[in-house]
């Protein structure tokens, strides 16, 4: 009956220590994949605030060139206008507005492929961040199959 007691106690107490083991293992592993987590969901705010910062760059930009190319195509208006006013003949009149109207196209086509490559440059900005932590997650997430 003492050995079958012993023997008893010594199942019940390898039982306690491989359960505390595993308890203990379980734990650890819950804190680590917490940690992941957290380290994880604060390089995506960070990736989501550098779009956020490169989105309002590209924005501030395009602005700023649309205000300076407005005030010069106003300027320039007023200038063509005091030209045409002081032409001397029709055909003068229309040369003068030919080449205003040349100038003002080509200006106009330069002003939108500027902002082509403002928007452009932009949008590549915006999702370089976003695509680095999709590409980062996808790989932790094909490592841990």
């Amino acid at each position: 009956m003492a050995k079958a007691a012993d023997t008893l106690k010594s199942t019940v107490e390898q039982y306690s220590a491989a359960g505390s083991q595993a308890f203990k293992d379980g734990v650890e592993k819950s804190l680590a994949s917490l940690n992941d987590l957290n380290t994880q969901s604060k390089e995506n705010l960070e990736a989501i605030v550098a779009a956020a910062t490169a989105a309002t760059k590209g924005a501030e930009a395009l602005g700023a060139q649309a205000i300076a190319f407005s005030k010069k195509t106003m300027e320039d208006n007023v200038a063509a206008a005091k030209s045409l006013s002081g032409a001397k003949s029709i055909q003068e009149a229309v040369e003068l507005q030919t080449t205003w109207f040349k100038s003002s196209l080509e200006g106009y086509i330069a002003q939108f492929n500027a902002a082509t490559e403002i928007v452009s440059g932009s949008v590549k900005e915006t999702w370089t961040p976003i695509n680095a932590r999709v590409t980062a997650s996808v790989e932790k997430f094909q490592a841990a199959r």
